[in-house]
């Protein structure tokens, strides 16, 4: 009988000490009394929404939107060299003729251009084309088209092509007033004949004039990279739109990028689009004055709050401001309500008026200000060069 209860004590001993070891350092695959079963494959936390591309730094959308409308351009020419005297000769050609070969070849070069309209009319800069006699666009998905000048514009480095072709992706114009020094833009083009090449930055400044490139200079300055081959590729918002057209460098003889580079505005294209579609050249206005800056000093003989606006130095006798009463040594402050502070704002002011329409200028003479109406003129062609 002892015995007996010696083995129970034991055994209820043992359960005893079970029991308080399950009880103290229970597993987490043990269930307690009335939960759930636990998952043997463990989940992640919850998390919060996720986040957009465009706020995760991603401009996929954007560059989705516009690279279908970016092309590549290859021109070629044919160039001549100098010939020497005696290769013109009948008898020195008689003996040697067949030995001198073909003194043309053919150079070819490659740029960008943007698709503006579905029905085939392409932008781009007229370096990119000058001269060429045969002009070969490729769209992004790689499909060939030959195209045409339907018109240039040499003062502003563009020129409008047209290709054969209908439905074609055309990009969406932005807004180039709209851009301020630190947003966002893109650039999209060939550089050295990598196709479709996307580089991002910011607008570094705008109104860049000044740098001897164009004869009208109103440039949208960037560090979104820009090389040899993205001459006429679109510089575009963060939304993908339309807001320059790359066309040029800062050189330093490397000849790659050094993270300055210049776009003409897109309300610039527009206007020489727009006139190029309709009539197959640009018309600007002229109203027949030299100017130059205004000086401190100048700007203090003439009682003004600072040293902006412009100083007549030459007026054209029977121009249009000299028939409007303009006179040298007058400053022009305003045209068509707009300030003017430097020469190169009265250039770009008044080209954008119409020929024939009456323009209001607000001008200082010594130590008056007067009113004078301009008719405004044609713009003269420039003489062509001497060959």
């Amino acid at each position: 009988m002892y015995r007996l209860w010696l083995i129970f004590a034991q055994a209820a001993t043992v359960a005893v000490a079970v029991l308080f070891v399950v009880s103290t350092f229970r597993p987490e695959w043990l269930p307690s009394r009335g939960a759930a079963p636990v998952a043997l494959v463990q989940q992640a936390p919850t998390a919060g929404p996720l986040r957009s591309a465009a706020s995760l730094g991603s401009y996929h959308d954007a560059v989705r939107r516009a690279t279908a409308s970016v092309v590549n351009i290859s021109t070629s020419k044919e160039i001549r060299s100098p010939r020497h005297p005696l290769l013109n000769d009948p008898v020195f050609r008689r003996f040697f003729g067949d030995q001198l070969g073909d003194d043309a070849q053919r150079a070819t070069s490659l740029g960008s251009g943007v698709i503006v309209s579905a029905s085939g009319y392409v932008l781009t800069n007229h370096h990119v084309v000058e001269g060429a006699d045969e002009i070969e666009v490729v769209l992004s998905d790689g499909k060939k088209l030959l195209a045409k000048v339907a018109g240039n514009d040499p003062d502003t480095d563009l020129a409008v092509l047209r290709v054969g072709a209908e439905n074609l992706p055309a990009i969406t114009f932005g807004s180039s007033e709209a851009l301020r020094v630190g947003d966002v833009v893109l650039a999209i083009g060939n550089p050295f004949g990598l196709s479709q090449t996307v580089t991002s930055g910011i607008v570094s400044a705008l109104g860049r004039t000044g740098l001897g490139i164009n004869t009208f200079e109103n440039f949208i300055q960037t560090d979104a990279a820009i090389n040899p081959g993205n001459s006429g590729g679109a510089l575009i918002d963060a939304g993908g739109n339309l807001v320059g057209i790359n066309t040029a460098i800062f050189f330093s003889g490397s000849g790659g990028n050094m993270g300055i580079g210049f776009a003409i505005p897109v309300s610039t294209a527009k206007m020489v689009l727009e006139q190029i579609v309709a009539s197959g050249s640009v018309t600007r206005g002229w109203i027949g004055v030299e100017v130059d800056e205004v000086t401190p000093a100048l700007a203090e003989s003439f009682r003004l709050p600072a040293a902006r606006g412009a100083l007549v130095r030459g007026v054209l006798p029977g121009g249009p401001a000299d028939r409007a009463g303009v006179r040298l040594g007058d400053v022009l402050v305003e045209i068509e309500g707009r300030p003017v502070s430097d020469p190169a704002t009265v250039l770009n002011l008044v080209a954008a008026l119409a020929p024939g329409q009456p323009a209001k200028m607000k001008l200082r003479r010594r130590d008056k200000e007067l009113e004078a109406t301009v008719t405004i003129g044609r713009r003269p062609k420039p003489q062509a060069r001497a060959e």
